[in-house]
């Protein structure tokens, strides 16, 4: 089976055969590679691919530029038994076509956390572990290590936004498990994620205060509140109020 890591090394692997991030080429080489991936299932026009690679300002002769990374790319992934055209191209736009059965990291990570979510609203924690600990194993690689740009920017975003949703699946898991020392380990870690997301807080206080540790969860409170008011000028919602009246009673 085709495996594809966008996180951590870059690489491609198909049974025995692996290529490595070091053989693409260069920085243009891992960012077009890892863009053709995340948008596999649409074509991409070269004038886009040109964009996302120089966005300040292209080469004169970016046209060619562009066809020759494409062409060493499709090399690359010859070495692990893949067509030619693996990267389609025509009318000026180029797709990757994965073979069926291929597994690309960051979609089987977002695909965990669905999975996870799902079995948490079903009444079936016992469903969730495993779908956690394989999206927060990916999830907590970098993605494009010493890359920058819009689109990098956005895709970390979109993954460290997934990490919080699978730390709050793992805190609730660890709950239901009677693990509270594991529930507040996730809990603080989606916290430092999302300093300003209320709901993170409110999930400490409860867990805090599941352990009988009061102090705790009027911390993690006066924490939330003067964040709030410090940083944004605001207090905390009715929700995060209310919580605070049942740690004070």
């Amino acid at each position: 089976m085709l495996r594809i890591y966008l996180t951590g090394e870059l690489c491609v692997e198909s049974g025995r055969l692996l290529v490595r991030e070091q053989r693409l080429p260069r920085r243009q080489g891992r960012l077009a590679f890892a863009y053709l991936v995340s948008e596999r299932h649409r074509a991409v026009s070269r004038d886009e691919l040109a964009e996302l690679l120089w966005p300040d300002s292209p080469p004169t002769a970016w046209e060619v530029a562009v066809s020759a990374l494409v062409s060493k790319l499709r090399s690359l992934l010859a070495e692990v038994g893949l067509e030619r055209d693996a990267i389609a191209s025509s009318f000026g736009c180029y797709q990757i076509k994965l073979p069926a059965g291929a597994w690309v990291d960051t979609e089987a990570a977002l695909a965990a956390v669905h999975e996870a979510e799902g079995a948490l609203r079903a009444g079936a924690p016992d469903r969730a572990y495993v779908p956690t600990v394989v999206a927060a194993a990916i999830l907590r690689r970098p993605f494009l290590s010493g890359a920058d740009g819009a689109w990098i920017d956005s895709r970390r975003h979109a993954l460290r936004a997934a990490l919080v949703r699978t730390l709050d699946c793992r805190a609730e898991l660890h709950v239901w498990n009677g693990e509270p020392s594991l529930a507040l380990r996730a809990a603080a870690e989606a916290v430092r994620l999302e300093p300003y997301r209320e709901t993170g807080y409110q999930r400490l206080v409860r867990i805090h205060l599941a352990m009988g540790n009061r102090a705790e969860a009027l911390r993690a409170y006066e924490l939330c509140r003067r964040l709030l008011a410090e940083e944004l000028g605001t207090r905390p919602t009715a929700d995060t109020e209310a919580l605070l009246e049942v740690v004070r009673a």
